[in-house]
């Protein structure tokens, strides 16, 4: 498919906007979900005129990182593009990453008596993490020979380049995560899976015990979990595989690092979603396809706080005037994933999408919530087919075959 695609692209001076909604999708509390239970006036309106349907991130009962899911809307196929976290979040706090290095991204969390009792620590200051990231680069530049680079991401997140002396063979990154993605667990020590991978996971374990020595006085950010351990992949370029020169809008560093990593452009935000729309306006008439991204519906959604992230939904919905008043040719809005308030983290549930253009059906859903996207022209698809119709809409496609 991906061959036929690119044979097909033709450019014009359409404009595609991409809104996600991170985490977006659902499940009902008191019979309603996050989305149902929103007041969601803009998103409304859109969907009646929109073509509405849900998609699945990877595949079906699969449940998705956040790599994945914007693998899978940005047109890649999750499956065969296998990309760590890590890597991800080391570009996007602006670290190089070589042929040399395994990118892993790190939380700060709480132990007691050997069990995990907050995975992210309570969410510190981004402030206080800078800080025991600085003094982590400072203790342990290294150990064994590999250079270790520290970048400080935003709240319990940071990211750790572990560069060897030389090329890393096949399989040297395959080490599973020492989150076990649950409170009340201990960590799980990093073992390699590979041949290759075997040294790199005990160096992982020296790292991790020497970390753990350092911030042992820290009230609440008194260990490291290593999830996504990560090496370079190879993967076309996002201009080379749709034709379009792409702005990737996104505060949180891992959103920033996935658009670098397939050549998007992802300046480095500070602040809060509006600073986002800003820049999308500012920057409308230099590209072709915007990504602009909106994180704090996850977070509550992580956080199990059901009205939280109704509130955010909301806060969400009032930026939509703003982006119509650009007049983009396609405008989609979708999620990543599904983060249900109800199971505190991600689901393998399908997420609500919506396609505005002047070449669609709509006039089918009335609300944008998982029931109604349900009723609409686009069914149930997979991610990575919603950037073809979005590509179609804005006739970027040609004709296929004679």
């Amino acid at each position: 498919m991906e061959k036929i695609l690119k044979g097909l692209i033709q450019k014009n001076n359409t404009k595609i906007v991409l809104f996600v909604m991170d985490g977006i999708g659902g499940l009902p509390e008191d019979g309603k979900t996050e989305l149902e239970a929103a007041v969601t006036p803009n998103l409304d309106a859109l969907a009646r005129q929109a073509a509405t349907g849900l998609h699945i991130p990877v595949s079906y009962g699969i449940t998705p990182g956040s790599g994945p899911g914007h693998l899978g809307i940005f047109g890649y196929d999750p499956i065969k593009y296998d990309i760590g976290r890590g890597i991800l979040e080391a570009m996007g706090l602006g670290l190089q990453v070589k042929k040399t290095d395994i990118a892993v991204r790190c939380n700060y969390s709480t132990i007691e008596n050997g069990i995990i009792k907050d995975r992210r620590a309570g969410r510190p200051p981004t402030e206080e993490s800078e800080k025991l990231t600085r003094m982590l680069q400072e203790k342990i530049p290294g150990m064994d020979g590999v250079k270790f680079i520290f970048g400080a991401g935003k709240e319990h997140r940071f990211a750790l380049v572990m560069r060897f002396p030389e090329d890393l063979p096949a399989g040297a990154a395959a080490i599973n995560d020492t989150d076990p993605q649950k409170e009340g667990n201990a960590p799980i020590p990093p073992r390699g899976a590979t041949h290759a991978a075997q040294k790199p996971a005990e160096l992982a374990a020296k790292f991790l015990e020497k970390a753990a020595e350092l911030l042992k006085n820290q009230k609440r950010a008194n260990y490291v979990l290593m999830r996504g351990f990560s090496t370079h992949p190879q993967m076309p370029r996002f201009d080379e595989a749709f034709g379009m020169k792409a702005l990737a809008l996104a505060t949180y560093p891992m959103y920033r690092g996935l658009a670098r990593l397939i050549d998007m452009e992802a300046p480095d935000i500070e602040g809060e979603f509006a600073d986002e729309v800003s820049l999308l306006k500012s920057n409308c008439d230099k590209y072709d396809f915007f990504f602009i991204h909106f994180k704090k519906t996850d977070s509550m959604g992580e956080d199990g706080n059901f009205w939280g992230k109704v509130h955010k939904i909301e806060e969400a919905d009032g930026f939509i005037p703003q982006i119509l008043a650009l007049k983009p040719d396609v405008l989609i809005v979708t999620g990543d994933h599904s983060t249900p308030a109800l199971m505190k983290g991600h689901s393998w549930h399908p997420v609500p999408v919506m396609i505005k253009s002047p070449y669609v059906l709509g006039g089918i859903s009335q609300r944008f919530t998982e029931r109604e996207c349900l009723k609409g022209e686009l069914g149930i698809l997979p991610a990575k087919d919603i950037m073809p119709m979005a590509l179609a809409n804005a006739g970027r496609l040609k004709k296929y075959g004679a």
